[in-house]
């Protein structure tokens, strides 16, 4: 897999990004009806010979190539369409999305954040899939998967491929330094951090035993969860309390302040791809990724990587993990062509060839069937990573709700404040208490 922009606002792979990355497909690609990088706007076939669909998201030329394997696919079976596709960098991928909306030149098929899902939906602005159903078929889908697009009884997306966090640990550094390698079904904070302390200590400081992002929101999510707490709640409201907030900072601070966790500002150099990061380096023994990221990460590690749970699951009041998505696949109700959209999102997530064609460049199939069926055609480290996916999916999980309107802005006041916390110029329980105040502030309007 490929790895793709996460489902974490404003993530950009610059300062701290590949920390923050939950996952960012690459792709180029040459042209299908028309293919830009950096939308602008769409268009239509003027011609009268057929209909023009036009289909954006974020990307770069690998991923670009790779969806237009699977469009042209869709093309020979459709005589009459064209698909205009447009991809732009994951940045001001946003703002360009809201400025085409504004401009009454919505795209027919886009990719949808996450955390804007709910602010187009709640503007009636996308397509209510639940209105098309003998069109497209989402009973492959399980309910971890199906539920990630449903706000009330509407669903406004289809995951455009699935993914979870998980943890990577180097065994050759864990070999090195004496360290075993926790049990992932099992293992709990408290086991990370003996295992980060021993490998910290082993090497003389030399290499760090483990270190992630205090401030990326797939992280804390899964911790909050096993507090017995919703990050955001069905009701769209914030869940999190400042007591859980707290203890997040202070889970990392007491880690950063024995030498087993980097100290503040150690990733504010970190590259931008697997390559770059610390864990390849040899720098960091362990941290978390989003597992669709797994195959790149073990490339770059000399495939000297475990991949585990996130710990304290068999501990934890309830389980954190849950199964999300790098992006939705939405319809913009004002697509002057939903039939013929609302075709090719069926096809995207239903066609065996399809998923095939675009690899794992956006994660696992949302279909379990498909995921299956092309498992077998998948690289060794994605079929890992697939079957990590499929493991959780047959579990319990609890459902990851829809950011709330206003939500979007809420990474942006982790971050910040994190950096406040992680530098000692906050406390854990002041950081905490203001953010909490600051994401209810930002959701109320």
């Amino acid at each position: 897999m490929t790895t793709e922009q996460p489902p974490t606002p404003r993530a950009d792979l610059s300062r701290r990004g590949l920390m923050k990355a939950a996952g960012l497909g690459l792709a180029a690609a040459p042209a299908l009806a028309a293919c830009g990088r950096g939308f602008g706007g769409g268009g239509d076939d003027d011609s009268g010979d057929g209909v023009t669909l036009n289909m954006v998201w974020w990307g770069d030329a690998t991923r670009a190539e790779k969806t237009q394997a699977a469009l042209d696919i869709f093309l020979e079976q459709n005589e009459g369409v064209k698909i205009e596709i447009e991809y732009q960098d994951s940045g001001p991928y946003q703002d360009k999305l809201a400025t085409r909306f504004a401009a009454g030149d919505a795209p027919d098929l886009m990719a949808m954040r996450m955390d804007s899902l709910r602010e187009y939906a709640d503007r009636d602005a996308l397509l209510d899939l639940n209105e098309y159903g003998d069109s497209i078929d989402l009973s492959g889908l399980s309910d971890s998967a199906a539920t990630l697009a449903a706000v009330g009884d509407s669903v406004f997306g289809v995951p455009a491929g699935l993914n979870a966090i998980g943890f990577i640990i180097r065994k050759d550094l864990a070999e090195q330094y004496g360290a075993a390698i926790p049990d992932g079904d099992t293992w709990s904070w408290d086991d990370l951090a003996a295992f980060a302390q021993t490998v910290s200590d082993a090497s003389g400081g030399e290499v760090y035993g483990t270190g992630f992002d205090a401030q990326t929101l797939a992280n804390i999510v899964v911790y909050c969860r096993q507090q017995g707490e919703d990050f955001f709640t069905e009701a769209g409201e914030l869940g999190i309390s400042a007591a859980t907030t707290q203890s997040w900072f202070e889970l990392i601070d007491g880690m950063r302040q024995s030498g087993a966790y980097p100290p503040a500002g150690f990733f504010e150099e970190i590259g931008g791809g697997p390559d770059q990061s610390y864990i390849a380096q040899g720098k960091l023994a362990s941290q978390i990724i989003p597992t669709n990221n797994f195959l790149g990460y073990n490339a770059a590690c000399g495939g000297n990587l475990a991949l585990l749970r996130i710990p304290g699951e068999s501990q934890a009041v309830r389980r954190g993990q849950s199964v999300d998505c790098p992006h939705l696949w939405s319809v913009a109700a004002a697509s002057k062509h939903p039939e013929e959209a609302i075709k090719l999102l069926d096809f995207l997530t239903t066609d065996p060839e399809a998923s095939l064609a675009t690899g794992t460049t956006r994660g696992v199939p949302a279909n379990s069937s498909v995921a299956e069926e092309i498992k077998d055609s998948l690289e060794p480290d994605d079929q890992l990573a697939t079957e990590y996916l499929q493991g959780l999916q047959e579990e319990e999980l609890p459902r990851s709700y829809t950011y709330p309107p206003g939500g979007s802005a809420i990474a942006d006041i982790l971050d910040v404040i994190a950096v406040e916390v992680e530098f000692g110029r906050q406390t854990p329980a002041d950081g905490a208490a203001q953010f909490v105040e600051e994401s209810k502030q930002a959701i109320a309007g």
